[in-house]
């Protein structure tokens, strides 16, 4: 794990400015760093930095930027490809010098090209300069488990694995992108390709691109895409610039739905050799390595399938809570205890987590406002103190069918005849214009109003998103996620974990445990994420996740093979944080500077009275909770997190 940037660019970037970019994610990778600028044609420069998280191949035959043994190419790369080692044998013509997979990555360009990353199993995010072509390659992992940014200005290309080096590159200005803050707003986050800046993009998922400056005399022209069924172009409007997906959620699981014929013992267990694998080869470091344990289900298998292919005891990590309505930690402790753990916990206070909002721009440097955050640093942290590597259960309620609104959605599929005669009713002439639908409760709203059969709102989400329409100047792009119809599913529940997989998956997950980790120097590994593994769920019966209101069934009936079903049949808290009483408590005077008429004016973002207003009857009545429709604790939050970015990055 570590973090790159670099540029190609006729920007005359220096190595002490890519210097000053690369030192912006030292918590990235502290063990060693690397900083090159080569000469291109026509004007260009090239250059390469690495911060290095030390995992595999410690010595320094593993330092990057890393070169081809015949010169042609270089690379950064930030990551792990878990199956290099079978890769490597496969490419005994290449004169290796180290046991690193960087290399491997190498090798594997050279033989089949931009290609390649269709060899790869693992998470990566990755740069790669060709000499010969004059390109710069760079691609991403299939679910998007690392991050990569990159920067299209007029003297061309710069990518970091965050925001802080582009926004630390000479001349860049930073316009931010306010027709996407009713989304942000309603979601929490933002999603790729899409920044919070202008002009600066997030490569998305399972997606590889050639940057090729146009300005170079005799360049081959980049052509049409060769790279399968999976290839599909699009085009940043940039001459030089080609862009496709290699790997797609709505493809691979239409082309794989329902291939499993078997029955569920027989799903079960070759889901069982899929998850071990997946967990052995994840297992692979020259350092320390533990699991994060919460005592779900997830993490709790991914802890028993570690312990099963481990000759020592595997060491836990979990951190637990003051209020006992919250307070997961007891759970974990007896899974640690019936599996033979080393276990680690932390009790945490509320003035604990409380610490942490104040730097929370740093280590989220574009606005992110999933309050678990916290507590996921919190666990990082106590992690770090053990070990450099820790497995986690992430993915398995999104491939799995694990989440509450899951349920919901099942149920709300039932109502849809009804909702379309209430959202037919509400539109006889005379009724809409008196604000019928307005009056109704919001589950209601939200059946109703589901014209366009789009099911990644939750009801009360429907109603956040009318209010951030509200409280913007700007013209806003839709606080809904665009491409949600093309799954070609009916299937209320199926359709929302397709697109959780293509959004809240990459864009909230994924992000907060890269930062959260990442903080601090820790390198976080999902064997549920496994290539093999996501694509095997997309074969089985949905009956096999889902039935009768079970959710998760396969991964718990699989799990209850290594731990007792008490221990594990529960209803499943997860990290909370108490926003409400900090808005209401330490943070409302800060709320209600960010609210001011005089910042909102100066900011220039926010409708002065619509927002003042809003924050004001916030603060008066607090959040009703989730069956009031008022449950505005979350947007204010991220109303608040969006006000202390702006303030560190642009006053």
């Amino acid at each position: 794990m570590c973090g790159i940037c670099g540029f190609y660019s006729k920007q005359n970037i220096t190595h002490e400015q890519l210097t000053a970019m690369n030192d912006t994610i030292l918590h990235r990778g502290p063990d060693d760093g690397g900083v090159e600028i080569y000469e291109g044609k026509s004007g260009f420069s090239i250059g390469f930095a690495h911060r290095r998280l030390s995992i595999l191949d410690l010595s320094d035959l593993g330092h990057q930027p890393m070169h081809s043994a015949d010169g042609r190419l270089s690379i950064v790369y930030n990551g792990e490809i878990y199956n290099f080692q079978e890769i490597r044998e496969r490419l005994k013509g290449y004169p290796f010098r180290s046991h690193s997979d960087t290399e491997v990555i190498l090798a594997a360009y050279l033989e089949w090209g931009e290609d390649c990353v269709k060899q790869f199993n693992g998470m990566f995010a990755l740069a790669i300069y060709d000499r010969q072509e004059e390109s710069l390659f760079l691609a991403k992992d299939p679910i998007g488990k690392k991050p990569l940014y990159y920067w299209l200005g007029e003297e061309g290309l710069v990518f970091a694995s965050e925001l802080k080096p582009i926004m630390a590159c000479p001349g860049f200005a930073g316009e931010i992108r306010q027709e996407l803050l009713a989304g942000y707003l309603t979601k929490q986050h933002l999603l790729a390709p899409d920044t919070i800046f202008t002009d600066v993009y997030q490569l998305e998922p399972g997606t590889a691109m050639v940057y090729r400056p146009k300005e170079i005399p005799g360049r081959k022209a980049l052509g049409p895409l060769t790279t399968g069924e999976e290839g599909t172009e699009s085009v940043e409007g940039k001459e030089e610039l080609r862009k496709w997906k290699y790997w797609d959620v709505a493809k691979r699981y239409g082309s794989l739905k329902g291939s499993f014929a078997g029955s569920f013992e027989e799903a079960k267990e070759e889901l069982r050799e899929r998850l071990k694998r997946a967990v052995s080869l994840r297992m692979i470091a020259d350092v320390p390595l533990g699991t994060f344990l919460s005592g779900g289900y997830d993490s709790s298998l991914i802890t028993a399938l570690a312990a099963e292919c481990s000759s020592k005891p595997v060491q836990t990590f979990s951190i637990g809570f003051e209020d006992p309505a919250y307070n997961e930690a007891v759970y974990a402790k007896e899974v640690a205890d019936h599996l033979g753990c080393d276990h680690h916990e932390m009790y945490v206070s509320k003035e604990d987590m409380f610490s942490l909002v104040e730097d929370l721009p740093i280590w989220y440097d574009e606005p992110f406002a999933d309050s678990s955050q916290i507590p996921s640093m919190l666990v990082a942290k106590l992690a770090r103190q053990e070990v450099t590597v820790a497995l986690s259960g992430d993915g398995g309620d999104e491939f799995f069918c694990g989440y509450n609104n899951y349920r919901m959605l099942a149920d709300m599929q039932k109502l849809d005849a009804l909702g379309a005669a209430v959202y037919g009713i509400c539109h006889l002439p005379g009724l809409g214009q008196a604000g019928l639908m307005d009056r109704l409760p919001g589950r209601v709203q939200a059946v109703a109003a589901n014209r366009r059969k789009e099911y990644q709102v939750q009801p009360f989400d429907y109603l956040k998103g009318k209010k951030a329409l509200s409280l913007l100047k700007k013209e806003q792009k839709d606080y809904r996620f665009a491409g949600e119809t093309g799954y070609g599913e009916k299937d209320w529940q199926i359709r929302r974990m397709l697109l959780d997989m293509d959004t809240y998956l990459p864009g909230d997950i994924l992000v907060k445990v890269d930062r959260a980790s990442m903080k601090y120097s820790l390198e976080s590994r999902c064997p549920i994420l496994d290539k093999e593994v996501m694509e095997f769920s997309f074969c089985l019966p949905h009956s096999y996740k889902y039935e009768k209101g079970n959710k998760k069934r396969i991964l718990k009936e699989l799990a209850y093979d290594y731990i007792p079903e008490m221990l594990l049949n529960r209803p499943k808290t997860g990290f909370s944080v108490p926003l409400d009483q900090w808005l209401r408590g330490p943070l409302r005077e800060q709320l209600l500077d960010y609210s001011s008429k005089e910042f909102l004016e100066r900011q220039d973002i926010f409708r002065e009275e619509a927002t003042a207003g809003f924050i004001r009857e916030y603060l008066k009545t607090g959040d009703k909770g989730a069956g009031t429709g008022e449950n505005y604790s979350r947007m204010v939050w991220a109303y608040f997190v969006f006000q202390k970015w702006y303030e560190r990055y642009m006053m």
